[in-house]
Order: structure tokens, then C-alpha cells, then sequence
């Protein structure tokens, strides 16, 4: 007969996705918890709160991320389970939040069972995933793996001027170096998909094997502004139409490279800005990303060939400047096995997928072999008050947590 399985409470876990929207709820039943605010700290010490009443050693280290760790039978590095309590302006309920909770009812069922791990078991809140108070995102995990500089990370301002330093301090949560946790036995994320692959697909969990690799360039096409009804089109050098005709020449380049790779333009800056003035002055962002590198090797080589073409003609100049890239992440093989056997065990449907988004994951795999797991997002919206996940979907997504936390646990 087989033996029932182990699972999360799952209305235990709704309560509290609940409670901690209420730090920062907007009317629309979205989030606003922006890094370091009064509402991240309202967060953080009911959470701490959480990891204490369960017994766990609770410590903060300099940039602020909260390390609560359940003593094992051994004494070697840990299980980290955890994402990000901050959101963006206007966020969602699940993004981020989902991971450290699902880390928290995890440990819970282990306590309500009176199940003591082989392993210590530590539940993190990274600090400043978003980046949407100081940029960049990830930070705080950029700066633990290597990736960022703390000094420089921590004279980063939001847009009062206030430095990350100074609003650390201010919610009273600059810890201590020592406290970072910069080795595990494997760093564990349960993360909203943010996309629509899931529900269109109608799956339940996500084997999430990577995080996509990407270019950004800052494109800026200069021209000469005159007037707009009284220059002919062939006297003109009108930065605008160059741009148009820059991506009109792309796109199609792109789509051929491979139906996977996802490119876009986010952001566009046009001078003067007056309906009777040419525009003299375009700054505009495109960025693409895909999973192979020479995908991405391609795009900025269309990208270069393309400028030239537009220089070439004679009308305007292009400056290229690449703003910043990222390989493709992989996850741990053998992390993504166990998670891929926990799905199984559980009986839910599932898919390998790559994560077009970026992730604390893909940082903490620096330093601590990673994987992530994906639950599915209503219309794949995110970062959004329509953001939404259903409660079983999270509690199966942290089901499948504990289960892949079990098999690591048992003994050897």
C-alpha cells in the first residue's frame, strides 16, 4: 500500500499570501512594497515574527536580505528556499512572495509533523529583487554572488534622492557581512511564471532549467530638426523616419534567427518633441533574448549591419551602445531532476521550460547550485494589480517544494 503523501496546508498558506498583501494593498487588490519602505519593513517583521514562533535562528546580513534557519540533524550547508518580498508600483500578490512563504508553510508541515531535517533548512527574503525603488534588480543577490559592487550598490538613490545605505538603516535593517549565506546544498525558488505558456498549455507546474540569456543596446539616431511643412521629404534628415526604417529592417532579420527568441523596444526619446519640427534626435532600447549564445551573437550582428546601412545612406548618424548582457543561466542537472520527480510523484502535469524573466535564482547559482519552480499566471500578467494565481495553484506549487525538500532531507 503506498503511503500518502506529504502536503502543504494550503489554507494556511492563503492566509498568509493574504496578510502579507496587506502590507501595501492598492484598491485594486494589487501590491505596492517597494524596497526598503515602511510597508517592506511591516513585511519583514511579521515574517521574522513567522521564523521565530517555529524556532528558527533569524539573522540579517548587510544588505539586508533575512536568513531563518531550522537546525538539522547535521551540520552542513543548508536547504535556501526563498524569493523577494518587495514588488513594483501597483505589483501583484504572488511575484516574489510566493517563494518565501512557500519556504515558510514548508517548514511548518516539517514542524507540524515533528519532522527534524537531515539538513538545516533556511528560508531567505533576498533584498531588492525588483529594483523598482533602486535599480538594479537582483541586487542584493548580484552583490552576495559577486556580480554587483556593495559600495557602489549602496549609494544607489531612489528618485527622493534617498541612498540605499541610508534607507536600510532607516527600517533598521543593516545587518552584518557575516550573516550572509554564501554556501548551501542548493537554493530552491518558487516563483509565479509571470507568462502564459502554463495556463495556455493547461499545466500546473513549471521545470524551470534556465533563465534566458539577453542583450540591451541604447540605440541613438541623430538628425537635423527644420521646419515640418516647408522642408521637402528629400532635403530632409529626419532622425524618426531613420529609426522606422532601422526597424522595419529588423524585425524580419530577427524572426528568422528562431521562432524562440523574444525582442522588443521598451522605451523612445524624441527631440524636439514638436509636431511642426523634424525630429532631430532619436534614443531609443532594444533588447533580445534567447537561450543559445549564438542566437544572441546574431541579433548584434543584425543590429551592427543594420546601423551601418542607416549611416550609409548618408541622412543620419547611429550610435550603438550596448547597455548590458547575460548569458543563459542553467540550472543544476540534478536539482532539476528532483524537482522534475517531485511533479511526477505528485501526479501533476508539468513542462521544462526556460524563464524569459530574471531571477535571483540566476545569481544564486554562482555560488549555490539552483533551481526554480514555476506556477502558472492568469493571462500571464504580472507586475500588474491583475496579477493572479490561483490558491491551488500556489499550494500545489509549494507542494511540489516540500516534496523535492523531502527527498533531499532523508537520510542517506
Amino acid at each position: 500500500m503506498q503511503t500518502q503523501k506529504l502536503l502543504v496546508n494550503g489554507e494556511r498558506l492563503k492566509k498568509e499570501l493574504e496578510t502579507f498583501a496587506n502590507f501595501g494593498r492598492t484598491p485594486n487588490n494589487g501590491v505596492t512594497r517597494l524596497a526598503l519602505s515602511e510597508e517592506d519593513r511591516l513585511a519583514r517583521d511579521y515574517f521574522c515574527k513567522c521564523c521565530d514562533q517555529l524556532g528558527m535562528n533569524v539573522k540579517v546580513d548587510d544588505m539586508g536580505s533575512i536568513w531563518a534557519t531550522l537546525p538539522g540533524v547535521e551540520d552542513k550547508p543548508p536547504i535556501v528556499i526563498g524569493s523577494h518580498l518587495d514588488t513594483v508600483k501597483k505589483g501583484g500578490r504572488f511575484d516574489g512572495v510566493l517563494g518565501v512563504l512557500a519556504g515558510l508553510e514548508v517548514v511548518r508541515t516539517l514542524v507540524d509533523h515533528n519532522i527534524k531535517p537531515r539538513i538545516p533548512i533556511t528560508i531567505v527574503n533576498i533584498t531588492n529583487e525588483e529594483g523598482a525603488r533602486f535599480e538594479p534588480s537582483m541586487m542584493a543577490s548580484g552583490v552576495i554572488s559577486g556580480k554587483f559592487n556593495k559600495e557602489v550598490m549602496m549609494r544607489k538613490q531612489d528618485k527622493d534622492g534617498v541612498t540605499f545605505e541610508e534607507a536600510l538603516n532607516e527600517i533598521n535593517y543593516a545587518g552584518d557581512i557575516r550573516n550572509r549565506c554564501e554556501e548551501g546544498t542548493a537554493f530552491l525558488e518558487l516563483h509565479i511564471e509571470q507568462g502564459p505558456v502554463l495556463e495556455s498549455e493547461n499545466l500546473t507546474i513549471g521545470v524551470v532549467e534556465a533563465v534566458m540569456g539577453m542583450v540591451c543596446y541604447e540605440i541613438e539616431i541623430s538628425g537635423e530638426s527644420n521646419h515640418a511643412g516647408t522642408t521637402p521629404m528629400g532635403m530632409r534628415k529626419d532622425a524618426l523616419f531613420a529609426m522606422n526604417d532601422f526597424l522595419q529592417s529588423i524585425r524580419p532579420e530577427f524572426s528568422k534567427l528562431d521562432k524562440e527568441l523574444v525582442f522588443t523596444v521598451g522605451r523612445v526619446d524624441v527631440k524636439p518633441n514638436i509636431h511642426t519640427v523634424i525630429p532631430n534626435n532619436v534614443v531609443f532600447s532594444l533588447e533580445a533574448r534567447h537561450k543559445d549564445e549564438g542566437v544572441i551573437n546574431e541579433v548584434e550582428n543584425i543590429i551592427a549591419e543594420q546601423a551601418k546601412k542607416v549611416i550609409d545612406q548618408g541622412d543620419c548618424d547611429v550610435k550603438l551602445t550596448k547597455m548590458w548582457a547575460r548569458d543563459t543561466v542553467w540550472f543544476d542537472n540534478e536539482l532539476v531532476r528532483l524537482v522534475e520527480q517531485s511533479t511526477q510523484t505528485l501526479g501533476y502535469s508539468y513542462k521544462k521550460m526556460i524563464s524569459g524573466a530574471g531571477h535571483d535564482a540566476q545569481f544564486m547559482n554562482r555560488i549555490i547550485p539552483s533551481v526554480m519552480i514555476f506556477a502558472p499566471s492568469k493571462n500571464g500578467k504580472s507586475h500588474c494589480e491583475e496579477e493572479e494565481t490561483t490558491w491551488l495553484e500556489c499550494e500545489q506549487g509549494a507542494n511540489v517544494l516540500l516534496e523535492t525538500v523531502l527527498t533531499m532531507i532523508k537520510e542517506k
